[in-house]
């Protein structure tokens, strides 16, 4: 699978400008997160597999105005300002995968070795989005990032346990181009 991204320069600019922080700054003021549609793209479920659920390309304009709008009160644009100068900037994707009926929290036991019809089984490991691999490129080579990381994700019952439906994947630190993003599943 393939996502090509491209989005509006504004948004897009790096390191940001004065202008670009304050814009940022009064989009967050809003407490209006509808902005990030934009910067989401969410995928139909597949027929077989893993659902690849949504992939978030978080822009630093977009991770500002997210910033911005966690203060309420007594937070300024010249505030804002000062807040972001000298603030590394990066491009933050984020894919989250769920698990399907074909694809399940519970998997067949591979330590039992008889053959039976219907093997036990156990949970699916907290962490198989690390089974997931994300490459970043600009078209023409793959990006490192300076870091990822990943988390399990679950659904909680109101009188129950919570069990696990999936896991997300974070990729930080890549360069501000035009990216393509693939994923391969081990």
């Amino acid at each position: 699978m393939v996502l090509c991204v491209s989005l509006p320069a504004y948004p897009f600019d790096s390191p940001l400008s004065d202008e670009a922080v304050r814009e940022a700054y009064f989009l967050g003021q809003r407490h209006d997160a509808s902005f990030l549609a934009k910067y989401i793209k969410f995928l139909p479920p597949p027929k077989t597999g893993p659902h690849i659920s949504s992939i978030t390309f978080l822009t630093p304009f977009a991770q500002f105005a997210q910033f911005s709008s966690n203060y309420v009160g007594n937070y300024s644009a010249q505030q804002a300002l000062l807040d972001h100068r000298g603030h590394q900037e990066f491009v933050r994707i984020t894919v989250e995968i769920y698990l399907t009926n074909s694809y399940g929290a519970l998997i067949p036991n591979p330590a039992v070795t008889r053959s039976s019809s219907s093997p036990p089984l156990i949970p699916r490991h907290y962490d198989f989005w690390r089974d997931f691999r994300v490459q970043v490129s600009d078209g023409h080579q793959i990006l490192s990032p300076s870091d990822s990381e990943g988390r399990p994700l679950y659904r909680c019952g109101r009188y129950g346990p919570c069990r696990p439906r999936g896991g997300g994947c974070h990729r930080f630190g890549i360069p501000r181009q035009r990216l393509r993003l693939r994923f391969h599943h081990r």
